[in-house]
């Protein structure tokens, strides 16, 4: 079932019968520290909603995804984690996925195999960034992702209203290993992306940023869109 339409069929746990489900948070990094983080996020906004959340972490490729090749490679390990844990014993549990790479490696197929949501962080992103067709633009570490975000917003019929994607000098890897360096640069990128592009809101794009996302959104003027927070507030609207 695809979600770009925000279906609700065959669905039958959650919360529209009461039930306590299960949204998987599949991380496309192999990097566990960063999965839990996530996981923690999608925790605090779904539980409150009746929903248990259950961190995956892709088994192959980079600890961090910065090129389109190791996005596009990325795909098949989502998807066989997701179908890896579909097929366990609480497999049934599941009322939805979350894709927690900000280009959504693998959310188009499955959401065309399974019959419960699949939601990515960069579509969900894109969804709230643009309600009303306000103008958004992207900060992110990441410049060889930078056509790829483009690319996706395309694929979401939204780039009238996109602003663009600015950069922070530093390569990922370094504002990874240093997360006030992190801060400081995506806020200057958003800086630029508000006050320069004109962009309404900014989406921080990348799934390692989802710290330095909250932060910000705490501290800056221009409205901050959180992609984690974003997919789950979808799932959500998708469920009912």
């Amino acid at each position: 079932m695809g979600t770009d339409s925000l279906g609700t069929d065959a669905l039958g746990t959650g919360p529209a019968t009461g039930r306590r489900g299960t949204v998987l948070l599949v991380n496309p990094n192999t990097n566990a520290k960063t999965t839990e983080m996530m996981t923690e996020l999608a925790t605090a906004e779904l539980t409150p909603q009746g929903l248990d959340v259950v961190g995956l972490t892709a088994a192959a490729g980079p600890a961090m995804i910065i090129d389109p090749g190791s996005l596009a490679e990325s795909a098949a390990h989502v998807r066989t984690a997701v179908l890896d844990y579909l097929a366990g014993q609480t497999g049934g549990d599941v009322v939805a996925v979350i894709v927690a790479a900000i280009g959504d490696p693998g959310r188009e197929q499955l959401s065309k195999e399974l019959a419960i949501p699949v939601v990515g962080i960069g579509q969900a992103s894109i969804h709230a960034a643009s309600r009303s067709n306000r103008s958004f633009g992207m900060a992110t570490s990441t410049p060889l992702l930078a056509g790829s975000l483009a690319k996706l917003v395309a694929t979401h019929g939204k780039s009238e209203w996109f602003a663009g994607v600015r950069l922070t000098p530093s390569e990922p890897l370094v504002l990874a290993a240093d997360p006030e360096q992190q801060y400081q640069e995506l806020a200057a990128a958003v800086r630029e992306s508000s006050e320069t592009d004109g962009a309404g809101a900014v989406i921080i794009a990348g799934g390692p940023l989802s710290a330095t996302a909250r932060r910000l959104a705490e501290s800056s003027r221009a409205e901050i869109i959180q992609p984690v927070p974003s997919a789950c507030g979808l799932v959500l609207e998708i469920l009912g």
